[in-house]
């Protein structure tokens, strides 16, 4: 674990915490009330927790960059970024009430209990008073489960999986980022204008939580526009060689591959695809296609032509128009020399909205923040109008669905929008049978007294 060469690290003292398995800091009192971490001097730290190795390491180094660039903003370095499009003018570039933000890092190795060990050293050995991050959602899941114990808020990175803010919800977790609902909302209506409504799926799904919950998703939208699934098969996290998996489909009467892969897992998948031929194929009468429910710009760099006229969906790109895209863009390109992933773009913008929420609630009090960040509506930071909904800590923003570009100018700009899918298409029940129907509750918040 590393901290940031910009800041000092405090003294941490260290207590028990009943019941939870953990050796929390010794929680500090305010006049106002006690809880976890609470910050005594000038400073305060978060805790910066991605995958830095492991299949999904591109887009947690560009997670990292991402919340390394919102602390400088917040500390008041360079142009402010998306603080000079917010709509809450809570924050001045000042720190947090009066505090200088600090952060530690932590490699999750796309591992649940690398994450949980981690995270739990975050909080007990670096006093953090919120954790972000993450790729994936199995590791979100189990962090997210292990801040509600603490009593630490959890401001989710890039986790898709219906889970999160579903049956896993939690009072202390709150996700940016959209799931794998709203990316079969969004895709179905264009794959149904694009390829037709007689056309038989083949699914290689990846083996946890996201996989089940985006095969499941996609499924259902799918064949609610007359779509057959053919076989759905699940495949290991970083296999790395998906020739055997693949080669089945050939003889399976599909017509289309859905690829629930992420990170270096899509990556090879779809190249092995191509390069078994399955694009160049005719089956039923149709040209065969392949669809990635969910792209990221980093993987569609490594995976390069094979990605061509491929559709996707994603929570947001850089080749937006907006104010908040704008600026963001133009700070991480300054500072790193390339744009940044949507990845990048949902921790900077979490780490945001929760220096925000602080200010606005005026203690780091969890509890205290939590209760700013329900319901919480904001605009200006690259997606429109955004709701944090209170039921159950879901963003809900408009969708793009994406095509790999047939002739992009540049390796950046391998991915094109296709569609910007209106925030209502894309919006469901808190009690939805997919996210845990009316028995999954966010539970009582834990501040950790």
């Amino acid at each position: 674990m590393t901290k940031s060469t910009l800041t000092r690290r405090g003294v941490i003292k260290t207590g028990a915490y009943a019941g939870a398995g953990l050796a929390l800091p010794t929680i500090f009192t305010s006049r106002a009330r006690a809880f976890t971490n609470a910050p005594s001097g000038n400073t305060v730290t978060f805790g910066f927790n991605v995958p830095q190795t492991g299949p999904y390491a591109d887009e947690g180094l560009d997670e990292l960059r991402a919340q390394e660039l919102a602390v400088e903003h917040l500390n008041g370095m360079g142009d402010g970024g998306m603080l000079n499009t917010f709509s809450s003018k809570a924050l001045d570039g000042t720190g947090i009430l009066g505090k200088q933000v600090e952060y530690v890092t932590g490699d999750t190795q796309t591992k649940s209990d690398a994450a949980r060990a981690s995270a739990k050293a975050m909080i007990e050995k670096d006093g953090v008073v919120m954790i972000n991050g993450g790729s994936s959602s199995g590791v979100a899941v189990a962090v997210q489960g292990l801040c509600q114990e603490a009593g630490i808020i959890f401001m989710a990175g890039l986790t898709h999986s219906n889970d999160t803010t579903g049956k896993d919800r939690k009072k202390n977790g709150f996700r940016h980022f959209f799931n794998a609902y709203m990316s079969g909302a969004a895709l179905a209506p264009v794959l149904e204008k694009a390829y037709g409504t007689d056309r038989r799926a083949y699914h290689l799904t990846a083996d946890y939580t996201w996989g089940y919950t985006q095969q499941e998703s996609i499924q259902a939208s799918t064949e609610a526009i007359g779509w057959e699934t053919v076989n759905n098969v699940l495949t290991p996290v970083g296999a790395g060689d998906f020739s055997s998996y693949i080669a089945p489909v050939l003889n399976s009467g599909a017509d289309v591959l859905v690829l629930n892969h992420y990170g270096g897992d899509m990556i090879n998948s779809i190249t092995q695809a191509v390069q078994f031929g399955l694009r160049d194929k005719q089956v039923n009468g149709k040209q065969f296609e392949i669809v990635v429910p969910l792209y990221s710009e980093l993987m569609a760099e490594g995976a390069g032509d094979n990605i061509k006229g491929v559709y996707g969906s994603m929570n947001w790109n850089w080749q937006l128009s907006d104010p908040g895209t704008k600026a963001f863009v133009k700070s991480f390109g300054e500072k790193y020399g390339r744009p940044p992933s949507n990845s990048a773009h949902t921790c900077y913008v979490q780490t945001l909205l929760y220096a925000d929420a602080v200010a606005r609630a005026g203690s780091f009090d969890p509890c205290a923040v939590a209760e700013a960040l329900e319901g919480f509506e904001f605009d200006g930071m690259g997606n429109g109008p955004v709701l944090y909904r209170a039921e159950d800590h879901q963003c809900f923003k408009d969708v793009l669905v994406m095509k790999g570009k047939e002739n992009p100018s540049t390796k950046y700009d391998i991915l094109e929008i296709v569609e910007v899918t209106p925030v209502d298409h894309v919006t469901y029940p808190p009690d939805h049978p997919m996210f845990g129907g009316a028995e999954a509750t966010l539970g009582q918040c834990n501040n950790g007294a």
